[in-house]
C-alpha cells in the first residue's frame, strides 16, 4: 500500500528514526536481527531507552508519559520501530494493564504503578487462563476470599507468559462463587510475585522454548488496596483489557517483511524449469497473500482512525482474527520455501542450513497459539457478528 505523507509527518519520521538509530541499545537490535527472542534484561534496557526519549508508551494519556499523536503518527512510529529492529516493551504492563489502571484505577494506584511500568522498574505478566478456563475464561476457579484488609488467594493459572521473569502479575479471581452468572463474581487483582505462597513451574512448548508457565497460589495474602475497581466487576475490566489486546496486532510491516524473505529465498530455489519464483502456483499463492496483507493494512488503519479515548474498538476483533491467520499462513509459506532445510531444528554451524531456515519450524510451532490467546478465532467471529454486524 502506498501512502502520501505530509512534510510534517516526514519530519516526525526523521525525528523518530534518528532517536532509534542513535539512542536505542545496539545489543538489543542485534538480538532482534538474529531472530532471537529478547530476554528480560534486553527488554528492560530497550524500554528504559524508549522511556528516556518519551516513546515507551505513546498511547497512554499525556499526563502519564503518553503522546498526543495523530493516527498517522502512531502508524509511522510503529513502522519505524519495526524498521529499526526495536524489541517490544513489557507489553503486559505497557499495553494491557496500564489502560485498565488509567480507566478504572484509583489515583493512588495510578501514581504507584504507572511510572514504574513506564520506566520498566516493574516487569508484569497476566494471570487469566486456568487448566479448565481458557477461551471459556468465565469458568475460572482461582478464589480470593476477603479477610479483613486482605484477600486470601488459592488456585492455579496456566499458560502464563513471562511469569518466570515477572515481578508482578495482574489476574482475575473469583470473589463470589454464588453469583447468578459466571461472568459476575469475578475481581481484578494485582499480586507481587514475591509474595509467600506464589510458585512458578515452567512449561516447555512444542518449539522447545520456555515462554509460558503454571503459577500456583497457596494462601497468598493480597492487600485489598491491590483490587482494581469494584469487587465482582472484574469481568468488565477484563473485556476492556482484551479489547485493547486484540487491536494491538495492527501493523502489517512484519507480514510484508516475511513475504519479502519468501520471495528473495524462493528466487534461489532451483527447479527443473527455473526457480520457485517462476512456478505459477507459487506466484498465485504470493499474489493471494499480498492481497490479504493489503486488505489487512487498510482495515487496521481504518480501525486506528475510528478509535477514540483509548476505548477498545470492536474492529480489534477483525484485526486479531485476520492478523493471526496471516501470521500462520506466512510461517507455513516460509517452511515450504526452506524445503528440507526446515527440518534442521537449529543451526549447528556444521551444514549449509541458514539461520532463517532453521528458525522456520520454531516460528511455525510457536504461532499455533496466536489464534487461541486473547480470545480464540471462534470468539472473535462471535464478537464481530454481534458488535459489528448486529446479528
Amino acid at each position: 500500500m502506498s501512502l502520501i505523507y505530509t512534510p510534517e509527518e516526514e519530519a516526525f519520521r526523521a525525528e523518530v528514526r534518528t532517536f532509534l538509530q542513535n539512542e536505542y541499545p545496539e545489543e538489543v537490535k542485534e538480538a532482534v536481527r538474529a531472530g532471537k527472542r529478547p530476554n528480560r534484561e534486553q527488554v528492560i534496557a530497550g524500554q528504559k531507552a524508549l522511556a528516556k526519549g518519551g516513546y515507551a508508551a505513546p498511547k497512554w494519556p499525556v499526563e502519564w508519559g503518553g503522546q498526543d499523536w495523530t493516527p498517522m503518527q502512531s502508524y509511522i512510529f510503529a513502522d519505524e520501530v519495526l524498521e529499526n529492529d526495536v524489541a517490544g516493551t513489557n507489553g503486559f504492563g505497557i499495553g494491557l494493564l496500564a489502560p485498565v489502571l488509567v480507566e478504572f484505577g484509583t489515583q493512588e494506584q495510578k501514581e504507584r504503578f504507572l511510572p514504574a511500568i513506564y520506566n520498566a522498574d516493574q516487569y508484569w505478566c497476566q494471570g487469566f487462563s486456568e487448566p479448565e478456563a481458557g477461551s471459556d475464561l468465565a469458568s475460572l476457579r482461582t478464589r480470593a476470599v476477603r479477610d479483613g484488609d486482605n484477600y486470601i488467594v488459592n488456585g492455579q493459572k496456566m499458560w502464563t507468559t513471562e511469569a518466570h521473569n515477572a515481578d508482578w502479575i495482574f489476574m482475575l479471581v473469583r470473589t463470589d462463587p454464588n453469583a447468578p452468572k459466571r461472568q459476575m463474581g469475578i475481581s481484578f487483582l494485582l499480586i507481587d510475585m514475591k509474595t509467600p505462597g506464589v510458585s512458578v513451574r515452567k512449561i516447555r512448548l512444542m518449539d522447545g522454548e520456555h515462554e509460558v508457565n503454571e503459577v500456583f497460589f497457596d494462601n497468598v495474602v493480597v492487600p485489598v488496596e491491590n483490587l482494581i475497581g469494584e469487587e465482582n466487576k472484574g469481568w468488565t475490566y477484563a473485556k476492556f483489557l482484551l479489547g485493547n489486546e486484540r487491536g494491538g496486532m495492527s501493523n502489517a510491516k512484519p507480514f510484508w517483511r516475511r513475504l519479502e524473505v519468501a520471495k528473495r529465498e524462493a528466487a534461489k530455489v532451483q527447479l527443473e524449469n527455473g526457480t520457485l519464483m517462476d512456478d505459477l502456483l507459487f506466484r498465485a499463492r504470493l499474489a493471494e497473500l499480498e492481497t490479504k496483507i493489503t486488505a489487512f493494512e487498510q482495515t487496521a488503519l481504518r480501525v486506528k482512525g475510528t478509535s477514540a479515548d483509548g476505548a477498545p474498538n470492536p474492529g480489534g476483533s477483525v484485526i486479531k482474527l485476520r492478523g493471526t491467520e496471516l501470521m500462520q499462513e506466512l510461517t507455513a509459506l516460509l517452511i515450504d520455501v526452506a524445503g528440507p532445510n526446515a527440518r534442521a531444528f537449529e543451526n549447528d554451524g556444521l551444514s549449509e542450513v541458514e539461520n532463517w531456515q532453521s528458525a522456520t519450524i520454531h516460528t511455525y510451532l510457536n504461532t499455533r497459539k496466536v489464534t487461541i490467546f486473547g480470545g480464540s478465532s471462534e470468539v472473535q467471529r462471535s464478537i464481530i457478528a454481534s458488535a459489528i454486524l448486529g446479528l
